[in-house]
């Protein structure tokens, strides 16, 4: 029974223990966004600076309350109200030293004793302050009044100016670290393998990129701005304040252990609604997305009804997240003021009876050694209010920061990945000339539980121009992305010249491939900066070259408005298939590669375009190693050997007139082609 105990007690210990190491974590990757500002130490410094003259104009402001309610509003100046007071405590050190003489009681005369001490040693400021007061204050109850509105109008500009440097340079410290944030994340994201993008969605990707840094954004700036300033101006009111009563204060902040654990509650229930509503977002994202770039299939199927639905439930799912996170939200606010509110009534009826009845103790406690004025306890009371002001404020700044944090977690948990394809530590250099590409036993799946590539085998030798056929999903394109390595083989080697390609440089040995895909990669941006997407510094004229190569100089001239300085629309919408083919081709030829890789190049042109692009890749495959995936006959006439792959495997290799009289699967092919032309 015992050992029962004591294990249910550990495990509650763990799991208290859990939650709290959670949360550090949690808050952990918002301060590594913010880390990231450090670095700019004078704007740190600035705002520190800046917060902490913001904070003490703030209780100075406060501060004036006493000489208006001490000197002024009793129709005294300062040197007035100085002479009375120093005639005042005159009398009673007098009085306190008679008393001290009279009392035998040791703990009286020791209370007295401190009482005198204190009198003593507010006569010696006065004293001190009043030449001053006498030489440069002004002699009337109106002018005093006067020069403490003009100091604390003064007070406030001077305040205000500096808490417009405090914005300025929070402002210029949070964007500096999510510029920063944003170009690593960026960075990294880039460095990933082509299967990661896969597995991310874009859409997933893009909100991260851009929903989760804007409120990093705001989370780094509450947090710099109100989350230093407020606290700041907090505590100098209540340092004001302690100076009056600390021991009245402390009795006043009696409510604050409470408001503590309601508010941390609060936070982890903010930190978890922020997350999933954030998750939210992503998806409502992905949903926009998809649908605009289906938007013809969605009206040739007249499915705006559907998608608008499915907009619906997303968009409401959202809803519901955000109203959760608007409740917690709006506990917080009331939390903060009842206990702002609470210790200020505390201090009222505290400060209250002992100035009333002119008493220092309170329920047999000690609250001060003398009895306080009726100026002390409004200045006390204006102090305290003027700690709940930055009080209200910081519950408002508590969604933002949690907020920011569920975001710095959502991005850090994809910046944090390594790459899936790392360089090796000690690269060995690209041959001079790639003579050779040989796979050996290679097994490759984008699951665990299924492979594409099933133990293959295949030695490709310079300027050669090799075909994969073969049925659909039996791994051809997966193959030929092996070579440039965008995937690494679960199992066996790729090599070139006999050096495996994950010893070599990825950038080293991808300078030496050109890619031309079924669906011509382009961007919204000018044809010339299209073709020199492979070659930065080629030369117009080296680019109107290629172009020419590749038979799309003359369209670009004659049918495009600009030329070459065109811009095409995203993904070269402005242009028809076989021009954007042929572009496409004209960027390959640009950076004349050894190895070229054609992925059902022809496959989405006309019959005109095709026959054009046959003719450009006769001249341009001439001495030059090529792999080529096509289903069309007129293109494998191109190929030198013809792979037949089904089901992951080689099945056979020959030419066109060899695999026609042995191969079914090729029969087939052919067959279905010459159906089709038919």
């Amino acid at each position: 029974m015992e050992k029962t105990l004591r294990s249910a007690k550990k495990q509650r210990f763990q799991a208290v223990f859990d939650t709290y190491a959670l949360a550090g974590t949690f808050m952990r990757n918002f301060f590594r966004a913010v880390k990231i500002g450090l670095r700019y130490r004078l704007t740190c410094i600035g705002i520190v600076l800046c917060s902490l003259l913001v904070a003490v104009f703030w209780s100075a402001n406060i501060g004036t309350i006493y000489p208006l309610v001490e000197v002024v509003f009793q129709g005294k100046s300062a040197t007035q109200y100085l002479d009375e007071g120093i005639e005042e405590l005159q009398l009673e050190i007098a009085e306190k030293q008679a008393l001290i003489s009279q009392v035998s009681d040791s703990n009286d005369k020791s209370f007295l004793k401190v009482q005198l001490s204190s009198l003593e040693s507010e006569f010696d400021l006065k004293q001190s302050l009043l030449p001053y007061a006498q030489q440069y204050l002004p002699d009337t109850a109106f002018e005093t009044l006067v020069l403490v509105v003009c100091l604390m109008i003064g007070g406030t500009v001077l305040k205000d100016l500096i808490l417009m440097s405090n914005i300025i340079l929070t402002q210029r410290f949070t964007q500096l670290s999510v510029f920063n944030l944003r170009k690593e994340f960026y960075r990294r994201t880039l460095k990933m393998s082509v299967g990661s993008f896969n597995a991310d969605r874009s859409t997933e990707l893009m909100s991260r990129f851009t929903n989760d840094t804007e409120v990093v954004t705001q989370g780094i700036f509450q947090l710099l701005g109100k989350a230093v300033r407020e606290p700041l101006k907090m505590t100098t009111c209540l340092v004001a304040a302690a100076f009056i009563s600390w021991r009245l204060l402390l009795l006043c902040m009696i409510v604050t252990p409470f408001a503590a654990i309601l508010i941390g509650y609060l936070s982890k229930a903010l930190r978890r609604s922020n997350r999933k509503a954030m998750q939210e977002m992503a998806s409502m994202y992905g949903l926009i997305g998809e649908t605009f770039k289906g938007i013809v299939a969605v009206k040739a199927f007249n499915m705006e009804g559907y998608e608008r639905k499915r907009f619906h439930h997303s968009a409401k799912s959202y809803y519901l997240k955000a109203m959760k996170i608007a409740k917690y939200n709006s506990m917080t606010r009331p939390t903060t003021e009842i206990m702002g509110m609470t210790i200020v009534g505390l201090a009222i009826l505290a400060g209250g009876y002992l100035v009333l009845n002119q008493e220092t103790h309170l329920l047999g406690f000690q609250i001060c050694v003398n009895p306080m004025s009726f100026g002390d306890m409004m200045t006390f009371f204006a102090f305290l209010i003027g700690a709940s002001d930055p009080l209200r404020k910081i519950a408002d700044v508590f969604n933002v920061v949690q907020r920011g944090a569920a975001a710095a977690d959502r991005i850090y948990e994809m910046l944090d990945r390594n790459p899936d394809l790392p360089e090796t530590l000690n690269p060995s250099p690209m041959p001079e000339s790639i003579q050779t590409i040989e796979f050996s036993s290679v097994d490759f799946g984008y699951t665990p539980e299924c492979n594409v590539i099933k133990n293959l085998s295949l030695t490709i030798t310079q300027g050669q121009t090799v075909a994969l056929v073969g049925p659909n999903g039996c791994g051809k394109s997966t193959l030929a992305r092996m070579i440039p390595r965008f995937f690494d083989p679960t199992k066996g080697s790729i090599s070139v010249n006999n050096t495996d390609i994950k010893l070599v440089r990825k950038r080293e040995l991808r300078n030496r491939i050109a890619m031309v895909t079924q669906n011509a990669i382009m961007f919204d941006d000018s044809v010339l900066n299209n073709l020199k997407y492979g070659k930065r510094d080629a030369t117009l004229e080296q680019v109107q070259a290629a172009a020419k190569k590749a038979k799309a100089h003359q369209f670009i001239e004659s049918k495009l408005e600009d030329g070459y300085g065109t811009i095409i629309g995203e993904g070269g919408g402005k242009l028809s298939g076989g021009q954007r083919q042929r572009l496409a081709l004209a960027r390959a030829i640009l950076t004349d590669p050894e190895i070229i890789i054609l992925d059902e190049a022809t496959s989405q042109v006309d019959l005109e375009s095709e026959k054009v692009i046959y003719q450009v890749l006769t001249e341009f495959l001439a001495d030059r190693t090529a792999i080529m995936i096509t289903h069309r006959m007129a293109s494998l006439q191109l190929a030198d050997r013809i792979i037949v792959m089904d089901q992951g495997k080689i099945i056979d290799d020959g030419t066109h007139d060899e695999l026609i009289q042995r191969n079914t699967v090729y029969q087939r092919m052919a067959a279905t082609e010459l159906r089709d032309i038919a």
